[in-house]
Order: C-alpha cells, then structure tokens, then sequence
C-alpha cells in the first residue's frame, strides 16, 4: 500500500500522477444509502454495529471514486468507556449527562483499553480492510484533547465555550489533567485502530478555532504535541481543524505529517506559512459542492492552482459534506480533481 496508493503517498510529500482525493462525511447524509439506513437504524447503533458500520464506510469507495475512506465512527465514541454517559438525540446531536466539571469529576474519568471498550470499531475496521483488499487505504481518526474536553464540559454543542473557558482560566491544573487523560485515550485509540489495520489517522481538532493563539500555546498545543509524538510513527498523521488560520504555526509545531485547513484561507497562502514542511489538504468550502457543476469544477482548479502542482496535497472540503449536496455534484468534484490534476 505503501509505494501504490496516491493518497499515502501525497501525505509524505511524495510525488503523485494525479491529486488524490477525500471527503469528510463523504459516507453521510448525503448519501440515499445512508438515509436509508437511518430510518431503519439510529445513529449509534450504526457506530456500534461493527457490519453497518463497514457497509457505510464502503458507500463512498464506488460511487465517488474517492482516493482514501475514513472508518464511520463518531469523535465522541473514546468518551463512553471513560464512564461518560452519552446520547445523540434528535435536534439536539450529541448530550452528555455527567459532564466533567470539578476536579474530583476529572479524577473519576477513567483510562481506557481501546481493544475491549471500543472493539466494535476495530472489529469495523478489519472488515473494511478486508474488503478493499489494499486497493483502497483507510483513514482511522479520533477527535483531539481540546475538541473532547470542550464537549465533555459544555455537555453538547457550543458556540461561546463558556464553560470550558472559565475551567481553563480558573483551574488551569484541572484543565491539564483533563487534556492529560483525554491525550492518553486519543493516543490509546488511535494505535489500536492502527494495529486493527488503519493506514493513516486523522486527529479532529473542529473547535480549535475558538482560541487565542495565546490560549492555545498554553493550553492546548503541549497535549497535542504529545499526541503526534506517540503515534504509531510508519503510519501518515493529518490534523485538522477549523477557524484556525491564526493557528497554522502552532498547529505545525504541535504534529502531523498533513495540515487541514478550512476554506477561510488560500490553500497557496497556508502552506506558504507553513514553510511546505509539511502536507495540506484541503480546502474547497462544502458550500460550493450546492452550486452548478462548472462553478465546482472552476473551484476545484483555483485550489489546485493554489496548490502549484507541489507534492503533498489531499484535496478535500474545509468540513464535511452537507447533507443536501447532491450526489452528483460530489461525483464532478472528485472527477475533475482528478482530471484537472493528472500529471
């Protein structure tokens, strides 16, 4: 896998034929497989059912002909076995009944065996493997520390993070020993999901954007870099965030072998500041998947324009696929990708 997949490649900076290809939530909503298991089945059950998840995690490979798929699974999945009891409901997303918010709290939290608490991912991940036969890599991924704690705190969704601040500047040594445990299962889960078969991984750090660069340097950027460092080092590292553009050194300084950015910043322009010691993928805004297909087509080569033909680029959206993109739109996207970019 190593020397033949393009995407494998493109995360170390290798050069490719052609611009590989990727989506977050490309096996979603958007998808009339996918709402067609939902009716059937709730949204954990699908995580937790390691056959549908596997069957969901294959939808995208035929029918978009993308480069890489991304194991489904949910971020907040590592936070059960830590003793957090968790509820998607309907509207709402995702609530957590006992939120953390006491030093007393954050001591109770409890390691985790990934292998026992989380075997029906793993279990998902060997049959996906098993079906791309190595034709295709797969993505394994976790949310990172601050992105965890922020929901472990809050108890749902956010937009102030209010309650993850004022624990931040109020007890910073509680905040450290949270991001300290949440560290130990992001690098605990994701090297399970490693020696289950996954190729590369992905770290989800979705609302790092709410920080300071200052705030971030303190407060998030040493637990992050603990998490690249104690990875399995064979296998390709992205870390990704949103909102971050003021975050791009640090982020560099914290880990990973590919930036991702969202598209509120030229792709050219990031990596430039990025010093192209690193990959990127990136960054066409999800948004632009609902226009019509020759705006898709000219947006997709204003990236790749940006990205100069450079080793190291995953094209992907700055977020994920939203559910009312319709699937042939996504398809023109990866097909003029490809097309736009072969070498």
């Amino acid at each position: 896998m190593k020397d033949t997949s393009v995407f494998l490649r493109a995360c170390r900076q290798e050069q490719t034929e052609y611009t590989p290809v990727w989506l977050m939530r490309q096996a979603g909503r958007f998808l009339k497989e996918y709402r067609s298991l939902r009716r059937r089945y709730s949204f954990l059950t699908l995580c937790k059912t390691p056959e549908l998840a596997a069957e969901v995690t294959l939808l995208p490979i035929e029918r978009l002909k993308v480069d890489a798929a991304i194991i489904f699974a949910d971020i907040l999945l590592p936070l059960e076995p830590m003793g957090i009891d968790l509820e998607f409901t309907k509207g709402d997303g995702p609530v957590i009944h006992n939120p953390p918010r006491s030093r007393a709290e954050v001591e109770g939290l409890k390691a985790i065996k990934a292998e026992e608490g989380l075997r029906f991912v793993m279990e998902a991940i060997r049959m996906v493997c098993r079906e791309l036969k190595g034709e295709i890599p797969l993505i394994g991924f976790s949310g990172a520390p601050f992105t965890l704690a922020s929901y472990l705190i809050e108890g749902r969704g956010t937009r102030d993070f209010t309650l993850t601040k004022t624990l931040m500047y109020q007890d910073a040594a509680c905040w450290h020993l949270l991001m300290e445990k949440l560290s130990e299962v992001v690098i605990t889960y994701l090297n399970a999901q490693v020696r289950a078969g996954a190729q590369a991984v992905q770290v989800f750090d979705s609302w790092a954007g709410a920080l300071s660069p200052r705030d971030y340097e303190e407060f998030v950027l040493p637990h992050n870099r603990r998490v690249f460092q104690e990875l399995t080092s064979d296998v390709p590292a992205i870390h990704f965030a949103t909102g971050t553009s003021g975050l791009l050194e640090l982020m560099e300084e914290a880990g990973g072998d590919v930036i991702g950015i969202d598209w509120r910043i030229d792709l050219g322009e990031a990596w430039r500041r990025l010093g192209y010691k690193v990959g990127i993928q990136g960054n066409l805004d999800p948004a632009a998947l609902l226009g019509l297909p020759e705006r898709i087509e000219r947006c997709a080569k204003e990236i790749l324009d940006a990205a100069g033909g450079r080793p190291g680029h995953i094209f992907n959206l700055g977020h994920g696929v939203l559910p009312q993109t319709p699937q042939g739109n996504v398809i023109a996207m990866v097909e003029a990708v490809h097309h736009l970019s072969r070498k």
